[in-house]
């Protein structure tokens, strides 16, 4: 299967929410701790606008859904998640990361679309749908991810956007060059 390029394509299907979903062996007292130390630290750093990252207020302190250990998860939008992404890379000790989309298409995010910081866990996906009606959209009143109100980029800003950086990187002799525009 071949990358999709259509660029309307391509912004009509960016995802716009995330989660992260920080693990711990629920009966490793140290992991639990240290679990709890970045929750903690997390909401510190968005109380003072480091990021935008909503940790859900439940701990589990057993197996939960697909989540085979101890967790908790953490709602980033896109406008946040290279922000959340550094952060937790950087600060999360010895604890594993579990990153994966929010689309309509749950058991495909879990198991396709995930990404890992440490080391992965088998995950449990029978317990999630293949497929849902609606986007889940989440914390709608921030006004950001699938819910944003901020203005978008006209296709044709982007094409602008797009060939000035092509013009910069000509001269950098690293930079790989687009291949050429395709007449219609």
């Amino acid at each position: 299967m071949s990358p999709v390029t259509d660029l309307q394509t391509v912004l009509d299907s960016e995802i716009k929410e995330w989660h992260f979903h920080i693990y711990f062996h629920q009966h490793n007292a140290e992991e639990h701790q240290a679990a709890l130390e970045l929750r903690d630290a997390v909401l510190r750093l968005r109380r003072d606008g480091a990021f935008i990252a909503v940790p859900l207020w439940r701990v589990n302190m057993e197996p939960i859904g697909p989540h085979p250990v101890g967790s908790y998860e953490i709602w980033c939008p896109a406008e946040s998640f290279s922000s959340v992404f550094s952060y937790l890379a950087l600060n999360r000790g010895d604890l594993s990361v579990l990153i994966h989309p929010l689309t309509r298409e749950q058991r495909t995010d879990h198991e396709v679309r995930n990404a890992w910081i440490g080391c992965p866990y088998p995950l449990d996906l029978t317990k999630l749908p293949v497929k849902s009606d609606e986007i889940p959209l989440q914390y709608p009143s921030l006004k950001l991810g699938y819910s944003s109100t901020a203005p978008k980029l006209s296709i044709e800003d982007r094409n602008r956007i797009g060939a000035s950086v092509e013009k910069i990187l000509k001269g950098e002799k690293e930079a790989a060059r687009a291949p050429p525009v395709e007449d219609l």
